[in-house]
């Protein structure tokens, strides 16, 4: 595929620096993953360009992720995090891109996946901070669960000016073979012309040990289908895909799963639609506020 390739998802972090309590239990993550790390894999499976995502609710992450891309080759741009609910929540997100290599932050994400249910998205000081993220010209990355799907597709309707992104296809039960209700629910989701999703996350949702790319296409194409490759993009989620797959398989199963779409449509999952949706190559701060989904 002789095309550029952006990774739009991936993590990093150092245990020395701060604790990944989620790790605890997944002793294959429990060490350091850094940018250097994940360069020759990059290089390798011919990704040009990535979107670093946050991993806790930490104030300090952000910034340190944005001076992270500020001396980077790699990373064009940073999902970081810091509480849309807040009452000072203008305030914080004009610290991060004020800060060094605030040029770099390109949204938000919240770990809804965490919660009891997706109500948390459409109450009304979330609200607000995501309508004053959409004026600010960022995204906001939906991680969550299949069954908080129906939650996402009400805060897009509540915001319909800010551009959200599903993360990791709204984590299907892949490994039970489940569609139901996940697929009916990503469809309503994909009616919504402000959100996309990322084709990123699959092998850990699949067997760890046995799954294949058969496993898989069932769901990329529920998703392919349902937005279109214009709002589809491909992400690793390294170091977590680990658990499952080498970084190269996750690469190249993406590869197999859109091996039917035609050259423009694969430019968009490889590297359009993540190129637009989050202003990659351009600095966020001084860009349009424009609705890109």
């Amino acid at each position: 595929m002789p095309m550029p390739i952006i990774d739009a998802h991936h993590h990093v972090w150092d245990l020395a620096v701060r604790d990944q309590p989620w790790t605890a239990d997944l002793p294959a993550l429990r060490r350091s993953f850094q940018v250097a790390d994940l360069e020759p894999l990059a290089a390798a499976s011919g990704i040009t360009a990535t979107v670093l995502v946050q991993t806790i609710h930490a104030a300090e992450e952000t910034p340190e992720m944005l001076a992270l891309a500020d001396s980077s080759d790699l990373i064009a741009g940073v999902v970081g995090w810091t509480d849309v609910a807040a009452p000072d929540f203008a305030e914080r997100l004009a610290g991060l891109r004020e800060g060094v290599g605030g040029r770099w932050l390109v949204g938000i994400r919240h770990q809804v996946q965490e919660l009891a249910d997706g109500s948390w998205l459409t109450e009304a000081a979330t609200v607000k901070g995501l309508r004053h993220l959409a004026a600010s010209g960022l995204t906001f990355d939906l991680i969550v669960r299949a069954d908080q799907i129906r939650s996402c597709a009400a805060a897009a309707r509540e915001v319909p000016e800010l551009s959200f992104v599903l993360d990791h296809l709204g984590k299907p039960l892949i490994a039970s073979g489940e569609m139901e209700p996940w697929a009916s629910d990503v469809r309503v989701l994909a009616a919504l012309p402000n959100v996309t999703c990322k084709l990123s996350g699959m092998v850990t949702e699949a067997d760890h040990r046995s799954w294949t790319t058969a496993d898989l296409r069932p769901y990329a194409e529920t998703v392919l289908d349902a937005f279109g490759p214009e709002r589809v993009m491909f992400g690793s989620d390294w170091p977590v895909c680990t658990l499952a797959a080498e970084y190269a398989q996750v690469v190249e199963s993406a590869r197999e799963l859109t091996g039917g779409l035609r050259d423009l449509e694969l430019e968009d999952v490889f590297s359009g639609t993540a190129a637009r949706v989050y202003r990659l190559g351009f600095d966020a701060a001084a860009a349009p506020t424009t609705n890109l989904a």
